[in-house]
C-alpha cells in the first residue's frame, strides 16, 4: 500500500471533495499540481492548500454561469491547470465533469454534445472553439455558452480568465461547504465517453463511490514512496488518466505534474526520474523503439555488456515473478552490472528510479516486457475497462505478485469468472451502474446476477492470474471457423525492429492476410548499420535488402504460429498509423474498421494474388 494517510471516512462513504478538505487541512503546504505555462519556462506549482481555494474560487465562478447540481458539463482541454481545477471545481458544485478527447470528430463531438445534454462547454482554444461553436445553433443540441481557456481567443464567447475573476468576487466559504457536503457517494462523479473503436461513444456514468473504491483498492496493491510525483500526459477522456492524475493523486496527497504535449513526454521523464510511470502499449513500444536504436550506434562491446546485464535482469526478474528468493550471487552479479552498466544509461533517460511501471488498454507484446525486463524495469500489465472504473486485475510489484505477460490478479472485492465462449465476466462494487440514456436516466448493462461481460477474451491459471487473448468482437473467425487472435499475430509479427505496427485481416477468408507499417526510429537504425541509404522511409519501405528482411521477420513469425494464424501475404507501409489520420484511437489502440476501410483496395488485392 502506498498510502497511510487518514481516510475522512470509510471508503464506500467518502466522496471526492472530502479528501480535498483533507489534503488543505492536514497538507497544506504539499505540493499538489504543477505545469509550465510555455516552452523553455520552468514549472509553476500550487500547493493543496491553494488547490482548494483556486477550486473555491472556479466553483463560485461557474455557479454564476448557472451550472446547476447533476448537470453535466462537457472539457476538452489538455493537460493543462484550467482543466484540471475546473473539473475538481465543477465536481464540488455538484455538477458532473464530462471531458472529450481533443482529437475528437465534428460528428463524435454533437453526438456527445447531444447524447449528455450539456449547456455548458469549457475548451481551450481557436481550434476547439470553432469546432464546438456551430453546436450553439444547432436546434437539436442543448448546448448554450462556450468557456475558453485561451482569452485571447474566446471572441464573443466567455473568457476562462473572467469565470475566475468574477467566482473571485462572489465565493462565499460557507455556501462553498454546504454544496460539496450535500455530495452523496452515490452520486455521479463523471461520466467517461468510451473513445468508439466501433460506433458512437457510449456514456459510461462513474458514482463517486465507484471512483473512491477504486482508488483505495488500487493504492493498496501499489507499493510506492508517500506523495510520489505522477507525470500526467494521457488525455483525461481516458479511464487510466482521470483515476492516475486526479482521483489517485487526491487519496495520496500526491504530486502531479502536467505535460500539456504527449510527444513531451520523453523529455519530461528525463528531466523529472519519476518513481512511477504508465504507458499504454504503444508508449512503451515508442520508448523501446526510441532505445533500440540509440543502442545499435554503440559500439560492440558496450552492447554486449548490456545484453550480458540484460541477461542478469531477465533472470532475476524470473525468480521474483515465481515467488522464489534470488539466489545471493544472481543479486550480487545483477546489483554489480545494474551500477556499473544499466544504470548510467537509464539515468541519461530519466528511468534510474523507477518503482513502478504499468501498462494497460490492450495486451502488451511480450518482446516489449521482456526487453524492459532486460533493464531491471518490470512493467506491471493491468487489465480494465472505462466500465469497471479502471482496473480490474493488476500485477503487483511484490514477490509472487506478478506473472510478465499477464494482467495480473483482480483487486480486492471484484469477482471474475469465464464464460464457455471465453468472454471475461465481471462483478463487483467498482463496476458502473449502466450506460448513460438520453434522457438522463442509466441502461444496465449486466445481467440478472451482476455479471458485466466485458467484451474481452481470456483465461485465468491455476494461480489466479488472468491471460488476454483478445477483444470478443475483434477475434477474426476464418471461412473454415477457426478462431485466430489478431493481437496475437500481430505482437508476433512486431517482434522483429522494422515492423512498428500491424494489423491482420481474414474475417470470412480462408486465410489471413497482413498490413505491415515500418518503425520510423528503428527502420532508419537498420537500414544506416547495413550502410543502405534511402531518403525517406517509403523509399525504405521499397528497397530490396528491407523488403527481404521483412519476408524473414514474417517466417520467423509464422514459425510460432499455428496454420491457422499465419500471415499468407502482406504489405509494408511507411506511413505511421495515429489518432491525428484517424488509424489509432486517442489512447492508441487500433482502429481496425478505420484502417480496413483506408486501406480496403490494398486488403482486397492481397487475395486477388496468385
Amino acid at each position: 500500500m502506498t498510502t497511510n494517510l487518514r481516510l475522512p471516512g470509510r471508503p464506500e462513504e467518502i466522496t471526492l471533495p472530502a479528501l480535498l478538505a483533507r489534503n488543505a487541512a492536514e497538507h497544506p503546504d504539499l505540493p499538489a499540481l504543477s505545469w509550465r505555462e510555455g516552452d523553455g519556462a520552468g514549472w509553476k506549482t500550487l500547493s493543496w492548500g491553494r488547490v482548494r481555494r483556486e477550486v473555491a474560487v472556479l466553483a463560485a465562478g461557474y455557479a454564476a454561469l448557472g451550472v446547476e447540481r447533476g448537470e453535466h458539463v462537457l472539457l476538452m482541454m489538455g493537460n493543462r491547470p484550467e482543466h484540471w481545477l475546473s473539473d475538481l471545481a465543477l465536481v464540488h458544485l455538484g455538477a458532473v465533469p464530462v471531458t472529450v478527447y481533443g482529437t475528437s470528430a465534428p460528428e463524435q463531438i454533437a453526438h456527445i454534445a447531444r447524447h449528455s445534454r450539456a449547456r455548458l462547454a469549457v475548451v481551450e482554444g481557436a481550434g476547439e472553439r470553432d469546432r464546438w461553436a456551430p453546436l450553439l445553433d444547432d436546434p437539436g443540441t442543448p448546448l448554450e455558452r462556450l468557456v475558453i481557456a485561451e482569452a485571447a481567443e474566446a471572441g464573443p464567447h466567455t473568457a476562462y480568465g473572467s469565470v475566475y475573476a468574477n467566482g473571485t468576487r462572489l465565493h462565499r466559504a460557507d455556501g462553498f461547504e454546504k454544496a460539496w457536503q450535500e455530495t452523496r457517494p452515490e452520486d455521479p462523479l463523471t461520466v467517461v465517453y468510451t473513445s468508439g473503436t466501433t460506433g458512437d461513444p457510449k456514456g459510461v456514468r462513474l458514482t463517486h463511490r465507484n471512483i473512491l473504491l477504486q482508488s483505495v483498492r488500487l493504492d493498496r496493491g501499489v507499493h510506492l514512496p508517500e506523495h510520489a510525483e505522477h507525470v500526467c500526459y494521457l488525455p483525461f477522456a481516458h479511464i487510466a488518466e482521470r483515476i492516475l492524475g486526479i482521483y489517485l493523486p487526491l487519496l495520496r496527497a500526491a504530486h502531479v505534474r502536467l505535460v500539456a504535449d504527449p510527444t513531451a513526454v520523453a523529455a519530461a521523464v528525463r528531466e523529472l526520474r519519476p518513481v512511477q510511470f504508465f504507458g499504454v502499449p504503444r508508449v512503451w513500444e515508442k520508448l523501446a523503439a526510441g532505445v533500440r536504436a540509440v543502442l545499435a550506434g554503440l559500439p560492440e562491446e558496450q552492447r554486449r555488456a548490456i545484453d550480458a546485464a540484460g541477461d542478469l535482469a531477465r533472470a532475476r526478474a524470473g525468480h521474483q515473478e515465481r515467488g522464489e528468493e534470488v539466489p545471493a550471487a544472481l543479486e550480487a552479479s545483477y546489483a554489480g552490472a545494474k551500477e556499473r552498466v544499466l544504470d548510467p544509461l537509464l539515468r541519461l533517460a530519466g528511468l534510474d528510479r523507477l518503482v513502478w511501471t504499468a501498462s494497460a488498454t490492450a495486451p502488451m507484446p511480450i518482446d516489449v516486457v521482456r526487453f524492459w525486463a532486460g533493464w531491471g524495469i518490470t512493467i506491471m500489465d493491468a487489465w480494465g475497462l472505462t466500465e469497471t472504473s479502471g482496473v480490474c486485475t493488476l500485477n503487483s510489484n511484490t514477490p509472487d505478485g506478478f506473472r510478465l505477460g499477464s494482467v495480473g490478479r483482480p483487486i480486492e472485492g471484484l469477482e471474475l469468472k469465464v464464460a464457455p465462449d471465453g468472454e471475461i465476466l465481471t462483478r463487483g462494487a467498482t463496476v458502473f451502474g449502466g450506460y448513460l440514456r438520453p434522457d438522463g436516466s442509466v441502461e444496465s448493462a449486466a445481467d440478472a446476477e451482476g455479471w458485466f461481460p466485458t467484451g474481452d477474451v481470456g483465461r485465468l491459471d491455476e494461480d489466479g492470474f488472468l491471460w488476454l487473448t483478445d477483444r470478443k468482437k475483434e477475434l477474426i473467425i476464418t471461412s473454415n471457423g477457426k478462431n485466430v487472435s489478431p493481437a496475437l499475430v500481430e505482437n508476433t509479427v512486431k517482434e522483429h525492429p522494422l515492423i512498428g505496427q500491424a494489423l491482420v485481416h481474414g474475417d470470412g477468408r480462408s486465410y489471413l492476410v497482413a498490413l505491415l507499417v515500418l518503425d520510423p526510429e528503428l527502420a532508419p537504425a537498420w537500414a544506416a548499420a547495413r550502410g543502405i541509404t534511402a531518403p525517406s522511409l517509403a523509399d525504405l519501405a521499397e528497397h530490396p535488402a528491407v523488403l527481404e528482411e521483412t519476408a524473414r521477420a514474417v517466417a520467423a513469425a509464422n514459425a510460432r504460429l499455428n496454420r491457422t494464424e499465419q500471415i499468407k501475404r502482406y504489405r509494408l507501409l511507411a506511413e505511421e498509423w495515429g489518432p491525428a489520420t484517424g488509424e489509432l484511437t486517442p489512447s492508441l489502440k487500433l482502429r481496425r474498421r478505420v484502417v480496413r476501410e483506408k486501406y480496403g483496395t490494398l486488403i482486397e488485392g492481397l487475395y486477388g494474388e496468385g
